[in-house]
């Protein structure tokens, strides 16, 4: 089936996802670099300008060529058993050994004329019955043939490649979960979101494919900066993060407070957002060696030469002399630069704090590895009333919680919490029956409308409002049946 919309084509620079039959794989797309996938290496090379949705094969040299459709071979001929009762599986039923499967792959055939010889050279493959037939021919060629078809990246594709790849960097959150999300929090274009999310941004990237690039988002981010290592992979235009926002979760109490200012930034957040993410030692390092170069004064450099060859010729000491100033130079370009960025990040960093407090945002998402329960309170004060949120949690004992604090609180109705349950069918002829492997837990959901919070009174004074307000004969009546 083609994926994404039909006849868009790969380009270089391009975000794209590979696939071979369940697993994905998010690539850019890039000439001369090696890609590795289900232990095949290949250059994209030659998918550039064909249309996304293709099915290529892998050649000799790590070439894609784009396969050719083969017509399967008619049943007919095919001779099956009718039950497998006879077959014992004590590895003696194939004739080839490994060493010919080698050597057929060295001379350079095809993976279909392999699988060809293996069901030739395999003495049990006739007693088989047509199913188990199937079944073999299609892991055989899943283990021979080298096909991988490039898709475009959709929500629904991303989604399912992070929770089969990496569930713990989205929080265990499942596909059919972050639809619900979606679906729950109204998310359309023109909208002004709130999200919260610490998974990658996979859920900040659904939020932004659903809207188009249309409306607003605030992203509301822990520690140094936001994590956008999934957003980058559904390839959105540039125009699509205009209007995308970013305000610290530690300035939020400030903010709600009346406090807020922009002059308790991180002196470089660039730095910290880098390190605190990028946990793999290496940038940590450069980041380092970085700020030495530049906060050292060169002048000790150039004296020590001075002092230990002073019969250097003169010509020797202009070249120092040109290369200190040079070094001063870029010292004092770098430090500008500094200030810019960090002009330009208060800047948006007050804005963003304008648009929060107008408090009138249309809908809040929030799905981290956080206890749901503060940000839920602090981040709903920025929320319109009659608007939807959804929180997401991996275990349901948070969003118990949650659920008692705000029906305490007041200001929200219709309160949920839910979980789907989610389960795989194989459907085909014959044989149609619920996968057997199955997902245990896609997480849980707790959402709900925000309405005017009546700050004056709690929940037991209501019931009296409730009760004073009834009319008197009701009540004569209800106090009878008592009697």
């Amino acid at each position: 089936a083609m994926e994404g919309s039909p006849g868009v084509r790969i380009c270089e620079g391009d975000c794209a996802v590979l696939k071979r039959g369940e697993v994905f794989k998010a690539v850019p797309v890039l000439r001369r670099r090696k890609i590795i996938f289900e232990k095949q290496w290949f250059y994209l090379d030659n998918a550039i300008g064909h249309i996304y949705g293709t099915t290529f094969e892998v050649t000799n040299g790590g070439n894609l060529q784009p396969k050719q459709e083969v017509e399967e071979t008619t049943t007919e001929t095919k001779e099956a058993g009718t039950d497998n009762r006879n077959i014992v599986d004590d590895g003696k039923s194939q004739k080839l050994t490994h060493d010919d499967i080698k050597a057929l792959k060295d001379k350079g055939i095809k993976g279909q004329e392999i699988v060809q010889q293996l069901i030739e050279n395999s003495t049990t493959f006739r007693d088989k019955t047509e199913f188990a037939q199937d079944k073999y021919i299609k892991k055989k060629k899943k283990k021979y043939e080298a096909v991988i078809t490039v898709v475009k990246p959709s929500t629904r594709i991303l989604s399912t490649m992070y929770y089969a790849r990496e569930p713990g960097k989205i929080n265990h959150l499942r596909y059919d979960t972050l639809a619900q999300m979606l679906t729950l929090g109204n998310i359309h274009a023109g909208n002004k979101m709130i999200v919260m999310e610490t998974c990658a941004g996979l859920v900040l990237g659904a939020v932004m494919e659903r809207m188009g690039g249309y409306g607003s988002i605030i992203q509301m981010y822990p520690g140094g900066g936001p994590v956008r290592a999934a957003t980058s992979c559904f390839g959105f235009p540039k125009p699509y993060f205009d209007n995308l926002h970013e305000f610290p979760l530690s300035k939020v109490h400030s903010l709600l407070s009346g406090t807020f200012s922009t002059e308790t930034l991180p002196s470089d957040p660039e730095d910290n957002a880098l390190v605190e993410e990028e946990s793999n030692g290496l940038t940590d390092e450069k980041q380092t060696s970085l700020q030495e170069t530049e906060e050292e004064p060169t002048t000790e450099a150039p004296m020590e030469i001075n002092q230990s060859e002073e019969q250097e010729t003169m010509d020797i000491n202009a070249e120092d002399v040109e290369f200190k100033e040079n070094k001063e130079k870029e010292n004092k370009e770098n430090v500008r630069e500094k200030q810019m960025k960090q002009w330009e990040r208060r800047k948006k960093l007050t804005e963003t704090a304008a648009l929060l407090r107008e408090k009138n945002a249309d809908g809040l998402i929030v799905a981290s590895k956080f206890h749901p329960t503060p940000l839920l309170l602090s981040l709903l004060e920025f929320v319109a009333p009659s608007r939807p949120f959804v929180v997401y949690c991996q275990y349901k004992e948070p969003l118990l919680e949650c659920y008692t604090k705000l029906r305490e609180r007041g200001g929200v109705i219709n309160l949920k919490l839910s979980e789907t349950w989610l389960r795989n069918y194989q459907v085909l002829p014959d044989r149609s029956h619920p996968k057997l492997t199955m997902s245990g837990g896609g997480g849980y959901l707790l959402s709900g409308i925000t309405v005017v919070l009546d700050k004056g009174k709690s929940d037991s004074s209501n019931l009296e409002a409730l009760k004073m307000e009834e009319p008197s004969p009701k009540r004569c009546k209800v106090q009878d049946l008592h009697c």
